[in-house]
């Protein structure tokens, strides 16, 4: 027989016992399943626990550590309409993916409400939530939302919430002012109970325990509440069936969220808090390639018997197979030389259609085809957004990746082939570089007249929804992010790059909030030396990086409603009047660092100064931000002239500032 035909038959062979050893040892290589279990413990939050506490609790919004009290505090100051969280900062399973079942979980926390000395009791109302929700720094609106959700994410937000309100609102369905509910993905509660038929008042001033148990396995849910320093009640407030799995993520955050409302005010006090979780796992057991040789088998004769049980299956799915091998030799011996005629064409061609294989990092050239497959042939559905030159879509690689295709407009190219070809030299020289706070160019698609780039698929979104839609940034993350993209700037323009396209939502955040700068603005613009072109760019990157800060720290957007002033225009006159604190995003709360917003308002504020009279470049702005260099005073007040570049240059009309397009 041909050598090729009994190739193919050993292969099968060899498949086929490959198959049956998997089958038999199916039973043996799942692991055992066991129960991954987790405890936190806080007797209380005194300062000789600060330390601990402040890495172990993320405090968001109007949420702070009072030291009088030695508890957690929502709000910290008597605020009106403020909302915050305090968060456990690790994430817990409390999901499993494989046996679509919740984790059990109990905890017990003491609280307390108490009205300022200036408000009476009728008039104080406010809220407190235990939260599994998933993330670690979104926050909620104020309000009788009490900090567990905002309007922007209550379709799609996962939130599971046991809410202590003592306020009635009759549009999300409270029985009275006085009560305990349960929330499943929304605002309005799933089940709500009167806890003063339980001889219970909220707000009276005295300090509560509340113990809630959930077990995963039979879905009840058990909420007990009573006075501190007690046993458990022997009667639950409220005690279901409740399956939270589809609310749940495999890891969620854990915590605390609270609230105020208009013109009423309460202090909402976590004195202390325990919490146990437990949730079913499957152990993988090692392969044998690796270390299966070093295991010791307590117990042979068992294994031998499970290989004897098996015997009589294997036998007679030999014979099958054996059955199968003999259709197969016939076949090949009347068909044998047309088939190794056959094999041997396709062997001849595979090798052509195959592409040399690159650097995997390395950007390549991307065929129309493969561009198309990636976007389901440029379908609505996957579009992210568009624009006068371009439309952005979401794709997917044959490989899985998920990847960004940004397909520009061929009657933008119209006017001049030049723009095109500059284009695509400076998409490949991008192309080339790396950089943590970069978003990776995976390739190009320069064919038929289609000018096409394509990035790495950031899954978090871009700045802008953070800023302006999911909740409440806190002041840290702002401030990482400035900083992230000053890092980006300055690596960029080192190598006579600019990015020339610096705005929020060219800012995207990936899973560890790393803040990574992407959607490239590139050279469009016939100029005949483009290393000047370039050097004018980055001058505009670092106005438009002054921007980009003012409106990180005030939660505004750069364009002005009718009758109001620029946001640019605004922060010059906080500064000539000495007010620049008043600029600050107030619903950060009272976590915000005034000094250090401040500074970084002023460099921001530096970055918008005439060329010629102080702006910086982004190797010194990045000094000032770490601290490595005196931030230099800024003019008292606005200079004149603002903008150093006419809308006749193709770069700056008025802070706009939109290069090359």
């Amino acid at each position: 027989m041909h050598l090729q035909n009994l190739l193919f038959l050993f292969i099968i062979l060899t498949t086929t016992h490959t198959t049956l050893t998997e089958s038999s040892n199916k039973k043996t290589n799942s692991g055992p399943e066991i129960n991954i279990t987790k405890h936190l413990s806080f007797l209380d939050f005194s300062p000789k626990n600060r330390i601990t506490n402040e890495d172990m609790i993320t405090l968001l919004g109007s949420a702070a550590v009072s030291t009088e009290k030695n508890c957690i505090q929502i709000p910290e100051n008597n605020l009106q309409y403020s909302a915050g969280r305090a968060i456990y900062s690790s994430p817990t399973r409390l999901f499993d993916p494989n046996t679509r079942l919740p984790a059990s979980f109990n905890t017990t926390f003491s609280f307390q409400f108490q009205n300022p000395s200036d408000t009476s009791n009728s008039s104080s109302s406010g809220g407190l939530s235990f939260i599994i929700v998933p993330d670690e720094f979104t926050v909620g609106r104020p309000g009788p939302w009490l900090g567990m959700m905002n309007d922007a994410c209550e379709d799609e937000y996962k939130v599971v919430a046991i809410e202590f309100d003592s306020r009635m609102n009759p549009e999300f369905g409270d029985p009275n002012d006085n009560h305990v509910g349960i929330n499943l993905g929304s605002i309005v509660s799933e089940t709500s109970v009167n806890v003063s038929d339980f001889g219970i008042r909220l707000n009276d001033g005295s300090v509560h325990r509340a113990w809630i148990m959930y077990d995963g396995h039979s879905k009840l849910l058990e909420i007990y509440l009573g006075p501190d320093e007690t046993v458990l009640p022997s009667k639950a407030v409220y005690s279901g069936n409740i399956d939270l799995s589809p609310y749940l993520n495999e890891y969620m955050f854990i915590g605390f969220s609270g609230s105020t409302g208009n013109n009423h005010t309460q202090f909402h006090s976590i004195c202390s808090w325990n919490f146990t979780s437990v949730s079913r796992a499957f152990l993988r057991v090692p392969s044998t390639e690796s270390c299966e040789s070093k295991i010791t088998v307590e117990n042979n004769e068992d294994h031998d018997q499970n290989i004897h049980s098996k015997t009589p299956s294997s036998f007679y799915v030999f014979l099958a197979v054996l059955v199968l091998v003999l259709t197969i030799l016939i076949n090949l011996y009347f068909n044998g030389k047309r088939k190794a005629k056959s094999d041997s064409d396709e062997v001849m061609v595979v090798p052509k259609e195959k592409q040399r294989p690159g650097p995997p990092n390395r950007a390549r050239k991307f065929g129309l085809a493969e561009i198309s497959s990636a976007t389901r042939g440029f379908g609505e559905l996957q579009i992210l957004g568009s624009d006068s030159r371009s439309v952005t879509y979401k794709g997917s690689l044959l490989n899985g990746c998920n990847v960004v295709i940004k397909r520009f407009s061929r009657q933008f190219f119209s006017s001049s082939a030049s723009d095109r070809r500059i284009m695509c030299k400076e998409v490949k020289a991008i192309g080339k570089i790396r950089h943590p706070n970069l978003v990776p160019i995976r390739g190009w698609c320069f064919d038929r007249e289609e000018t096409i780039v394509v990035y790495d698929f950031v899954p978090n979104g871009s700045l802008d929804k953070w800023l302006f839609g999911f909740g409440v940034l806190p002041w840290s993350r702002r401030f990482k992010v400035v900083k992230d993209v000053a890092e980006a700037l300055s690596y960029l323009h080192s190598k006579d790059l600019a990015h020339k396209n610096v705005k929020p939502s060219s800012v995207f955040i990936d899973i560890s909030f790393r803040a990574i700068l992407g959607d490239f603005g590139f050279v469009l613009s016939s100029s005949e030396s483009t290393r000047f072109e370039s050097l004018v760019s980055q001058k505009v990157d670092v106005f438009e990086f002054g921007i980009l800060v003012l409106e990180v720290i005030s939660g505004r957007g750069r364009k002005s409603k009718p009758g109001e002033l620029d946001l640019l225009d605004l922060a010059w006159a906080m500064h000539e009047r000495d007010e620049k604190a008043k600029l600050v995003d107030r619903r950060m709360g009272q976590v915000v660092n005034p000094d250090q917003a401040v500074r970084v308002l002023e460099v921001g504020l530096m970055c918008t100064l005439n060329d010629n009279k102080g702006r910086p470049n982004m190797e010194e702005v990045v000094e000032y931000l770490n601290l490595e260099r005196r931030v230099p005073e800024l003019p008292s007040s606005r200079p004149v002239s603002l903008f150093p570049y006419s809308s006749t240059t193709g770069l700056c009309s008025g802070y706009s500032c939109a290069p090359f397009k």
